[in-house]
């Protein structure tokens, strides 16, 4: 029995280390930490090799290497910091730009999914933090509320949120989880804002107005074509919101977006070498070693012995809810609902709202619940700025509990 629970060992002792990353003197990364997950079921023979290597996903990695490429090359370039003027150049006051920030990239990786603004939104929110004498890690757990509480909103928001729209057999997905998730997802930005501003008071009380100024691009050429690929990344986002509605949207691939979006820069810029050399290669190591530590979990049959032994009804709006938020942070939320989807076969509509909520409320917890909180803490320490464990539950423990709360409320209304 010992054997067959080394795995699940395995990822109590990672979510430790991630707890407490300072050992003595030495600062462990997340990715430090989670490839050594992943090296000891291997090693242990959790898991084979073969299997590891099946259970990395490939598009979740190509979709990542093709908005880290364009993410890179917009900040290298300097039209990242022109867009963040664009963006945020209106805000005089810290309270509106946390607004902003949590409505703005909201909404937007309601379009463009959170990964993608997570990637693009942690250089410009550690920038604004600078250039204006703003805590940083206000601004970053803004940023990470912000993609993650949007996402929920939209069936491409996120990977899980399209796993449901396409297995949940919807006539119109989007019209379905805007019908049933708008309201309550404008609601827990506001209360993001209100938690955010009472954790950080001392940085909102007798603060001077904002004064932003316009940066210059750096390199104009490398500029024109990140601007081109952006351009390009938003009407392919537009053409498969399109084909969704006309429900050939799963022919399209999130993967072909950022691929197709990256051609630009890998094509036509001379820095194209330079640019692919420093993008965060650090987390696809992560993204590679979750997949095989989560993949031997599944296999050690623990989880799916636990939901098999409790007495409760898992179709039920609390249930899926409470579950979603709990057992993503074990096993991440992508893989949770994979595993998740076949016990509701027959739910409700909202029963699968409820799992879509949950799975993504459940980055609003603790920073392994969504990979966007990753995504964003390892660009983070590449700019020397972190988020701690602490400095995330702290806020997030009571934010998801109101989250949950508010989700339940008009699930079942």
């Amino acid at each position: 029995m010992f054997q067959l629970n080394i795995s699940v060992l395995t990822l109590t002792a990672i979510l430790v280390l991630v707890a407490f990353r300072q050992i003595g003197g030495t600062k462990l990364h997340i990715w430090q930490i989670m490839l050594l997950g992943a090296s000891t079921v291997l090693l242990t023979g959790q898991i084979s090799p073969y299997d590891g290597l099946k259970s990395i996903n490939p598009d979740v990695m190509i979709f990542l290497f093709g908005m880290f490429v364009t993410g890179e090359a917009m900040h290298r370039s300097g039209f990242l910091l022109h867009l963040s003027y664009r963006l945020f150049g209106r805000a005089r006051s810290l309270d509106h730009l946390v607004l902003l920030i949590l409505f703005g990239t909201g909404i937007l990786s309601a379009f463009l999914m959170n990964d993608t603004l997570a990637i693009i939104g942690t250089p410009l929110v550690l920038y604004m933090a600078r250039s204006q004498g703003i805590s940083p890690k206000l601004l970053l757990l803004s940023l990470a509320f912000g993609v993650t509480t949007g996402s929920v909103m939209s069936p491409i928001g996120n990977p899980q949120n399209l796993l449901i729209a396409i297995n949940g057999d919807f006539a119109n997905p989007f019209v379905t989880f805007v019908r049933y998730l708008f309201i309550p997802t404008m609601a827990n930005l506001f209360l993001a804002y209100l938690l955010l501003r009472i954790f950080y008071k001392g940085e909102f009380l007798n603060r001077p107005l904002l004064n932003q100024v316009r940066e210059p691009v750096e390199d104009v050429r490398l500029a024109l074509v990140s601007e081109a690929s952006f351009i390009l990344l938003i009407a392919l986002v537009v053409i498969k919101i399109t084909m969704v509605l006309m429900g050939y949207g799963a022919s399209f691939r999130l993967t072909y977006i950022a691929l197709i979006s990256s051609l630009p820069i890998l094509i036509f810029s001379q820095r194209r070498m330079e640019v692919v050399r420093n993008i965060d290669w650090h987390t696809l190591v992560f993204f590679a070693s979750m997949f095989v530590l989560m993949a031997s979990v599944w296999q050690s049959g623990v989880l799916q012995s636990m939901i098999d032994k409790t007495d409760v009804n898992v179709t039920q709006v609390p249930m899926i809810l409470a579950l979603s938020v709990i057992l993503s942070q074990l096993v991440s939320n992508v893989p949770f609902v994979a595993l998740y989807l076949p016990l509701l076969h027959g739910a409700s509509i909202k029963g699968m709202m409820a799992l879509a909520a949950g799975s993504t409320i459940a980055g609003n917890l603790f920073i392994l619940g969504a990979a966007s909180n990753v995504i964003i803490i390892q660009n983070a320490e590449k700019e020397n700025e972190t988020l701690t464990f602490l400095d995330f539950a702290r806020v997030g423990i009571p934010l998801t509990i109101l989250n949950l709360l508010v989700y339940w409320i008009f699930l079942l209304s």
